[in-house]
């Protein structure tokens, strides 16, 4: 999992390099956290994923690229069987692949459902969530290993044996489910808060199970 971070200004280092962000542009859409993608517009290129957010099936990347002459050129296959010339956009000429299934139609889905202002609240309501998980375990002596400023949380339970029993209690529990990860050498239960459906009774319902979990090991 990448650290949440602010994206600063500029398109270019002072080489002329071209600067590239890897980021969710959150903060068209969810003002209170706009902050942490200030400026990414202004980069050459930013990708995201939409599978996480957006909850459509994997294989659905986004990369957004200032220069479409440059995607172009790097991304378009020829051959003398293969149509040139045209009046309309050609996808192919701008991915990797030559052929692909209409992955795009599960996000123009997405977007279209909820619309700019159920992801707003979507994206907020997750981030808030996220934020009772870590006040829940931290209350109870666990040791929240990042800064939940999005919507992920990463908690340690005592040693890296303790906090595997614990996940894999969890998991056997069935209430939600959790993986492990490793977080600056540490391990740790992740705890991803990113579904459209979930509800604050969802969150108390999880974060008991995660109690229980942690007090029988």
């Amino acid at each position: 999992m990448a650290a949440a971070q602010h994206v600063p200004a500029g398109r270019t280092d002072r080489s002329h390099r071209p600067v590239e962000a890897d980021a969710f542009r959150i903060g068209d859409c969810a003002p209170k956290h706009a902050h942490l993608v200030e400026s990414v517009a202004e980069a050459d290129s930013w990708a995201t994923d939409a599978h996480k957010w957006l909850n459509v099936p994997y294989d659905s990347g986004l990369a957004f690229v200032r220069d479409a002459h440059a995607l172009k050129a790097a991304m378009a296959i020829t051959a003398e069987y293969l149509p040139q010339a045209s009046a309309e956009r050609n996808p192919s000429d701008f991915t990797p692949e030559l052929s692909r299934r209409a992955r795009g139609v599960e996000i123009w889905a997405a977007l279209q459902s909820l619309g700019r202002a159920g992801i707003a609240e979507m994206i907020e309501r997750n981030c808030r969530q996220a934020r009772r998980f870590a006040a829940g375990l931290s209350a109870k002596g666990y040791a929240v290993l990042n800064d939940v400023v999005l919507n992920q949380v990463l908690v340690s339970f005592g040693d890296d044996a303790r906090t595997r029993r614990v996940v894999a209690r969890l998991q056997a529990d069935g209430t939600c489910w959790c993986g492990i990860t490793v977080w600056q050498g540490h391990t740790a239960m992740r705890i991803s808060v990113s579904n459209w459906s979930t509800g604050d009774h969802d969150v108390e319902q999880s974060l008991e199970a995660m109690l229980r979990a942690a007090a029988s090991v």
